[in-house]
């Protein structure tokens, strides 16, 4: 049962069969492998799907090449094609230390040991138990692509975060941003950690710089991404200033060539 363990599967996971996919009649390591060729660049985009996970039928030992109904162990070796294994979800996984678990409400397996997460039904999904009694609910808040690279939330295989604004997105996406000094939320625009520092900073350089006179009584109208307040403040080439809560997370919305791009395209870090 144990022959061949961690020695067969892909990039995604580690396991000892392969399945057919019930849509295109193909075989492939996994779902996952199945979506990634069938929607790559090289295909006609009317050709394009992805595999059903709940529809596979069958599956093909990795050791004895022997095609099957979905089990967990193989009708010709016996070889446990799986140490974890879900018969709702057709899924084979041969690395338990991500602690799968599988949540009936979401319909589909996950990982990170089930006493962690509790699933909200209003927002849809699962959470970390650290969030039970502080998130604010958002229906179907994880049903939607991340804003940064567009994959499907849902049902990913990264490891999500939820911003303060309540938007999901993935961890190493937020990395990203930050890494070129975006720290804005890219769906609401609100900022996602403390601009405090920054803000002082900021403070420093428009006192610092001198406005040309043909400016230096002229006013805008503000809109703030992070309270939602309108100002109206004195015009200034730098930045503007939220009057309510300090914050230059601004945009023009009228007067001296009014934008509706955010003020700070790159946040100083």
């Amino acid at each position: 049962m144990e022959k061949g363990h961690g020695d067969f599967g892909c990039s995604h996971y580690k396991r000892r069969c392969k399945i057919r996919a019930p849509c295109c009649d193909e075989i492939f390591d996994c779902r996952h492998c199945h979506n990634e060729s069938k929607n790559s660049i090289e295909v006609d985009p009317l050709d394009r799907h992805e595999v059903p996970r709940h529809e596979i039928k069958k599956v093909i030992c990795s050791l004895c090449e022997t095609e099957q109904d979905v089990q967990q162990h193989c009708i010709n070796c016996g070889v446990c094609m799986g140490k974890y294994f879900c018969s709702k979800c057709n899924f084979f996984d041969d690395d338990v230390s991500k602690n799968q678990y599988h949540c009936d409400e979401c319909g589909i397996c996950r990982v990170g040991g089930e006493e962690n997460f509790f699933h909200c039904s209003k927002c849809g999904c699962c959470y970390s138990t650290t969030l039970k009694n502080s998130h604010n609910c958002v229906e179907k808040a994880m049903h939607h692509n991340c804003p940064v690279c567009f994959e499907f939330l849902f049902d990913t295989t990264k490891d999500i975060t939820v911003l303060p604004c309540c938007h999901t997105i993935h961890l190493e996406c937020v990395k990203e941003m930050e890494r070129h000094f975006q720290y804005s939320c890219p769906v609401c625009s609100k900022s996602y950690c403390d601009m405090s520092r920054v803000w002082e900073r900021l403070d420093r350089e428009v006192a610092s710089t001198a406005m040309p006179q043909v400016y230096l009584n002229k006013m805008v109208w503000i809109l703030c991404n992070d309270c939602g307040e309108n100002s109206e403040v004195n015009f200034h080439i730098v930045a503007h200033k939220c009057l309510k809560c300090n914050s230059y997370n601004t945009r023009r919305t009228r007067g001296v060539g009014a934008s509706c791009s955010s003020e700070i395209s790159e946040m100083i870090e």
